[in-house]
């Protein structure tokens, strides 16, 4: 008997928790409320299985318990349940699946007026193409992949020329405008996915796989990858901004095409040099850094990265946290850049600029430290060299009180946070491996053993974020 009123009082519980849950699906902010509805017609019918055979197995509890008086017979065929079971049975499964495969037949039929967006995933980075002017987008290979050219673009295809290439991962998409998402992968298998949208594909490497929604609500949604695809694989996130066609036109005819991107000068360091003298009161004439003014070793840093720092500080996607009083002031000197080209010739002079390895400050276990390491060495590389691919700086050379102080704002919220920071966020998710200050301390101490990458040989100025 306590068995038997065990499992009616989980059934109860189910049911009751089922109805009174706060966790139901998000919502719904596309075209597929048909998903929803096979949701549902999924929940029911295992819902009302699950209530029917477990209070079969109560009844049968209480009805066939051990009593002396009667005995068991042993019956092997039922030609009349067998007979019931096979056809509940195949009403269920075609409850199950005749709405799911009626969805999957709309799913994979994109309209003939949807305009095509490509989706690239790599470990653990989204980035996005836009057709240009023309319509079409120009074609890509594995073999053409490099710093230089990481979406593959075949340099010889016009089409291509106009494309629009986003490396952040910010997708934007117009509403009540249907839209073929184009899915690929560099490295392993991804999956893209928007809860809202109720939409997600695998993206295969070496195929080109896809999926199409028309978005029905402006708003920001979060970009998942569903696939297990590394170390990395829960801080692989972006997010997609639906806004009206009208903006979403404004702002696609805003972005420079691949040929303009190709032809954007490099940055002058001369002219670099000029505008650098503000920022060598405090970060020495080398760019050798200072403690004593907090501010950090900046010798070498490679200009894509440099260039996308000096626009956060100089837009407030960085250093705009009250807590943040060193970003602050570097707000204040990143608002003497007037212009894109002012940032372009500074971050160019500091990949010019030589100076001393800085002394070690901060003291860990170097064994653990190399341990936690492993997490942050998918992304900036076994030896901190950084790795322009997935936009993760260096960090073998930097100063370890610094990199320690920066951890810390990841960790705190103090930095990474803000929504324009689309690679911060990133480093916030990822910093939660740092269980401790301790951890941060252990971490940093074993970055400050690698080795430093040359200067200026090394330093490659034609990146673009």
């Amino acid at each position: 008997m306590a068995i038997a009123i065990a499992v009616i009082v989980l059934v109860l519980a189910s049911v009751v928790f089922y109805f009174l849950s706060p966790w139901h699906l998000t919502p719904l902010a596309s075209n597929w409320g048909a998903i929803d509805a096979t949701i549902g017609i999924t929940f029911w019918v295992t819902g009302v299985v699950f209530v029917l055979v477990n209070l079969f197995l109560a009844w049968a509890i209480i009805r066939y318990r051990y009593d002396r008086r009667r005995r068991a017979s042993y019956e092997p065929e039922n030609r009349k349940l067998e007979a019931w079971l096979t056809v509940v049975t195949t009403l269920g499964i075609a409850a199950l699946l005749a709405p799911g495969l009626w969805v999957w037949a709309q799913y994979v039929s994109p309209p003939d007026d949807a305009h095509e967006v490509e989706v690239v995933g790599q470990q653990w980075h989204w980035s996005f193409r836009y057709p240009g002017a023309d319509g079409k987008l120009g074609t890509v290979h594995t073999s053409l992949i490099d710093d230089d050219n990481p979406f593959g673009m075949r340099p010889d295809d016009p089409h291509g020329r106009d494309d629009v290439l986003v490396h952040s991962p910010r997708l934007v998409l117009p509403l009540d405008r249907p839209v073929k998402l184009l899915l690929r992968s560099k490295d392993v298998i991804h999956n893209f996915q928007v809860a809202q949208f109720r939409a997600k594909m695998d993206m295969v490497p070496g195929q080109v796989s896809y999926l199409w929604l028309t978005p029905t609500r402006t708003g920001e949604f979060e970009i998942l990858c569903a696939e297990l695809c590394g170390l990395g694989h829960f801080a692989m996130r972006g997010r997609v901004e639906v806004m009206e066609a009208a903006d979403f036109d404004a702002w696609l005819a805003r972005q420079p095409t691949w040929a303009e991107q190709l032809a954007a000068p490099a940055g002058d360091p001369a002219s670099g040099a000029a505008l650098y003298a503000v920022c060598a009161a405090c970060h020495g004439p080398r760019g050798e850094g200072s403690l004593a003014l907090n501010a950090p070793r900046l010798a070498g840093m490679e200009p894509w990265y440099a260039r996308r720092q000096l626009r956060y500080f100089r837009d407030g996607a960085r250093g705009a946290h009250p807590d943040d009083t060193h970003g602050a002031q570097m707000r204040a000197f990143a608002a003497v850049l007037a212009d894109d080209r002012a940032i372009a010739d500074v971050a160019v002079h500091l990949a010019t600029l030589d100076a001393p390895r800085p002394r070690n400050t901060v003291h860990g276990d170097l064994r653990r430290g190399e341990r936690l390491y492993r997490t942050c060495a998918a992304c900036h590389g076994n030896d901190a060299q950084g790795i322009r691919a997935v936009r993760a700086p260096r960090l073998a050379g930097l100063d370890d009180w610094y990199l320690e102080r920066q951890l810390l704002n990841f960790r705190q919220g103090i930095r990474g946070r803000h929504p324009d920071d689309h690679y911060g966020w990133q480093m916030a998710e990822m910093s939660r491996v740092l269980a401790s200050e301790q951890a941060v301390r252990n971490v940093v101490a074993y970055i400050a053993t690698l080795g430093v990458a040359g200067a200026a040989s090394e330093a490659n100025a034609q990146g673009e974020d």
